[in-house]
């Protein structure tokens, strides 16, 4: 018998479980949308530093500041992992002035 990947999906009996099940599906769609958000905005970033536009490359990493920081408050990644982030971006958009 082969096992699948996923393993399967029980029923809960108990009320608070169902509408905690109901709650996940629904926080895992924010979730997923919010980190969807922020892998867009660093993509953006980093095609402005490539292309050399710095008012552009400037721009775009303010907004991606903000996200960064949205999803680190939500606790959706590691308020190190959002500081990682945005010191390698800035450290790209300021080597591209310089």
């Amino acid at each position: 018998m082969a096992t699948s990947s996923k393993a399967k999906k029980r029923t809960v009996r108990l009320a608070s479980g169902r509408k905690r099940a109901r709650q996940d599906v629904h926080l895992n769609a924010a979730n997923t949308s919010l980190r969807s958000k922020f892998r867009t905005s660093v993509k953006s970033v980093l095609k402005a530093v490539a292309t050399g536009d710095k008012a552009q490359a400037a721009e775009t990493f303010k907004t991606a500041q903000s996200v960064i920081d949205s999803i680190a408050d939500k606790g959706i990644f590691h308020k190190n992992k959002a500081a990682r982030h945005k010191s390698r971006l800035a450290a790209k958009v300021k080597a591209l002035a310089a």
